[in-house]
């Protein structure tokens, strides 16, 4: 939880994230804390969307037809 987040993969940003969430649900984190964790879970979340919609720019850019022209990818968010 020390590491910016900002310098952390996809994966790592999730593994937190998840981490955060587990603390959270447990209803067993004094109140303080919980407004901290809730406040970097939110920058874990913002920081694993942008390398999602990173991910997806790639994809779409690299993305061909059977012609070898480029067709874009039908990408959801949710």
């Amino acid at each position: 939880m020390d590491n910016p987040v900002e310098s952390l993969t996809f994966e790592a940003a999730l593994k937190e994230l998840e981490s955060i969430v587990a603390r959270l649900e447990s209803g067993d984190t004094p109140l303080q804390d919980a407004i901290e964790l809730y406040e970097r879970g939110n920058a874990l979340r913002a920081r694993c969307a942008e390398r999602l919609d990173a991910a997806q720019a790639r994809i779409e850019a690299i993305r061909l037809d059977a012609e070898g022209r480029a067709t874009s990818t039908p990408f959801t968010a949710g």
